[in-house]
């Protein structure tokens, strides 16, 4: 499969990341407890008294072929489940939105509207922000979307205070989850095909996972740091294995995963063979990867579980010196974060060549 794309798309890799824009963050304030990191999915301010402001931000995106309304909730949920990495609910919003001009009044009032409906079943509140049509846009990038919450730094889960090896490493869900949701939907034709009706079914169903919002929540009730979750992390450009690798370079240390504990679906395994997709490295929104202290491994499964969410405990956090390690059957061998998702040139791809 290939593609006529060149240049590297999505996420920039974690070394251009760091070599230009986390080593250039305009002036340096006293107040900004946790600045940019790779693997960082929120900033921490200090606002005295031991209270602090969490935020984070992301592009969104109106794919026409999922739907305004959709679109519009998938967005929502990104964002949110960033924001909740942090331990803390979701409380502010600034959205700015950057439509094409062929976009009509109607699709701009169905996407806000569902995005006003997710942003309210969250609690969350918009405070400003901006909306306009521009050429040059071309989709389905429409913008981008900031939350924010304030609440007690006690209650906040700091991978790179809190992790520390033994911890044993858990993902909610399973793999490829994005990428599955995304494709049974804007390729339904292609994929009836290749996986059969049922299976394709039950992967667009998928698309209704795709928020880590109430793992994440569910998870620190437990409890954090000694009593509990020691980091979090979402799991969306470059898959289960980037985020992992993303988790442990944001922490400090190293991790194990083992390969063979990693969930896959039969519906993930076949639209990811359909697609040349290797399901560990793939676009998995939806799926949360927890450090969680061993003695405190058990209750919160439990506590995933009894909300409904599948948990799967898939490796331990390792010293620094060790790196990233991956087993399968015995074998431990080195790993690397993927330089680039492979989604965007399968979906590229597919978009050529005019696949339904």
């Amino acid at each position: 499969m290939t593609s006529s794309h060149n240049e590297h798309v999505g996420k920039l890799p974690p070394d251009l990341l760091s070599s230009h824009i986390l080593s250039h963050l305009g002036a340096q304030r006293d107040d900004v407890l946790i600045p940019p990191h790779v693997g960082l999915d929120t900033g921490v301010v200090a606002l005295g008294a031991d209270r602090v402001l969490v935020s984070t931000s992301d592009p969104i995106a109106a794919i026409e072929r999922l739907g305004m309304e959709t679109s519009a909730w998938l967005s929502v949920q990104l964002v949110a489940s960033d924001l909740t990495t942090s331990g803390l609910p979701p409380m502010y919003a600034i959205p700015t939105l950057a439509f094409p001009p062929h976009i009509t009044d109607d699709d701009i009032r169905r996407y806000w509207h569902a995005m006003h409906t997710a942003l309210a079943e969250l609690g969350v509140a918009v405070i400003t922000g901006h909306t306009g049509r521009y050429d040059g846009m071309a989709g389905p990038i429409v913008g981008s979307l900031a939350m924010l919450a304030v609440g007690e730094q006690a209650r906040l889960v700091s991978p790179q205070t809190m992790a520390q090896p033994g911890d044993r490493l858990l993902i909610t869900k399973g793999i490829a989850l994005s990428a599955v949701g995304y494709f049974s939907h804007l390729f339904p034709n292609f994929l009836r095909q290749h996986c059969g009706k049922a299976r394709l079914a039950r992967a667009q169903a998928m698309l209704w996972q795709l928020s880590t919002v109430r793992d994440a929540l569910t998870a620190v009730r437990v409890g954090i740091g000694d009593a509990g979750v020691s980091a979090l992390h979402d799991a969306t450009e470059g898959g289960v294995l980037g985020g992992i690798a993303e988790l442990a370079l944001g922490a400090g240390v190293g991790v194990r995963v083992e390969k063979d504990a990693l969930p896959l679906s039969e519906e993930a395994a076949c639209i990811c063979r359909a697609f040349n997709l290797d399901p560990t490295v793939t676009l998995s929104e939806g799926t949360l990867i927890l450090a969680v202290r061993p003695h405190q491994g058990a209750a919160v499964r439990q506590a995933l579980a009894d909300e409904g969410i599948a948990v799967f405990e898939v490796g331990e956090l390792r010293p620094l010196e060790e790196g990233l390690q991956l087993e399968e059957k015995g074998d431990v061998r080195p790993f690397a974060p993927p330089s680039e998702d492979p989604y965007w040139r399968a979906y590229a791809w597919a978009m050529e060549n005019g696949l339904t």
